[in-house]
């Protein structure tokens, strides 16, 4: 990757100094951020920035931290703005009305100065940040509430368009006249909007509760394992409400729940008939499937499949016989016992 010539570094500043010395050149830079840079004494920071009319691009390096805008200043701010965070390196965590959308390299998010937000950089980063007016993307019909804290790119299409063309813009300015910059930065406004435009409107209502549907089912997938992976679990790790995941599972019989206990009980009978996973015991396969109480994976497997899961290891040992008594009852003889947390697999 191309270096770039800084016109704020800590280099030149003592290491004790360092750290005010950012949060102040943050707080100027981009009308009234706070910065945290998570207890950290170790800390350095680079950036520059081009402007291409009153588009404002910034390219910004630093070890980890965090910005943030609250209520006050957000009631302080006088300007407002879009902001876009676009991933070189690292991953951002964009926060802002109830949603939270990580971005990687090849995506970007958007967020609104004038309401109350939170972007975390939990590692070594580097990152594009995009500035324009909110006054030249607000339109009627689009929805800036609803567009905030979510992830571009992924899919390609225009909102790839636009990412390259921010970044292609940040390289080519320094060498563009004043003139032509100006129309650079109309160009990206334009994009942006019809980025947005699309993730607003661009599928049809079936189509995007099939797409959510699925993407909720590769998640499942992933996370079988988590005993955490709930209803709320998996509407915060894709940005979405409840609501939007019910009405994406209201063609399902047993919605997203019922289907996640139908993924670990299907994946666990596999286990169970695996010959080469005999020497395990039934809890440590519950275990690994997501499940914390023995008692409540017995329950369930007979319900789902008729009989209990010892049964199920039975009918499949190769010479028929029982298991032992220990897992006959489900769990594991004392000496190889793991242990089990409550409440959470249920």
């Amino acid at each position: 990757m191309p270096s770039f010539k800084p016109t704020m570094s800590t280099d030149h500043v003592a290491p004790a100094d360092r750290a005010p010395y950012w949060r102040d050149w943050i707080d100027r830079l981009f009308c009234g951020l706070q910065s945290d840079l998570y207890g950290d004494v170790d800390f350095d920071g680079h950036m520059a920035t081009e402007h291409a009319g009153d588009v404002v691009l910034t390219r910004l390096e630093g070890n980890r931290h965090r910005v943030l805008k609250d209520d006050r200043l957000v009631r302080g701010s006088e300007i407002g703005y879009l902001k876009i965070v676009a991933p070189y390196r690292g991953s951002a965590g964009v926060e802002q009305c109830g949603r939270r959308a990580w971005v990687s390299p090849g995506e970007w998010s958007l967020y609104d100065t004038t309401d109350v937000y939170q972007v975390d950089n939990p590692m070594r980063v580097e990152h594009l940040i995009v500035m324009v007016p909110k006054a030249a993307l607000v339109e009627r019909g689009l929805p800036l509430h609803e567009l905030t804290a979510r992830r571009l790119g992924t899919a390609g299409g225009i909102s790839r368009l636009a990412l390259q063309t921010m970044r292609g813009a940040w390289y080519e300015l320094p060498s563009i006249a004043p003139e032509a910059a100006r129309g650079v930065g109309e160009t990206i406004v334009q994009l942006i909007r019809l980025s947005l435009l699309e993730l607003a409107g661009g599928e049809s209502a079936p189509t995007q509760r099939a797409s959510l549907r699925e993407r909720i089912k590769q998640l499942v997938e992933r996370r079988l394992g988590d005993p955490s992976l709930n209803v709320e679990a998996i509407a915060l790790a894709l940005n979405c409400s409840r609501r939007q995941l019910y009405n994406a599972f209201s063609e399902e019989p047993d919605g997203v729940a019922g289907y996640v206990l139908a993924r670990r009980l299907d994946a666990s009978r596999r286990d169970l008939a695996d010959p080469a996973q005999q020497h395990r015991s039934i809890t440590e396969i519950a275990l690994e499937r997501g499940f914390n109480h023995p008692a409540h994976f017995s329950r369930a497997f007979k319900a789902r499949f008729g009989i209990t899961p010892s049964d199920a290891r039975a009918a499949r040992l190769p010479d028929g016989r029982a298991p032992d008594a220990a897992d006959a009852r489900g769990v594991t003889s004392p000496s190889r016992r793991s242990p089990i947390r409550c409440g959470a697999g249920r």
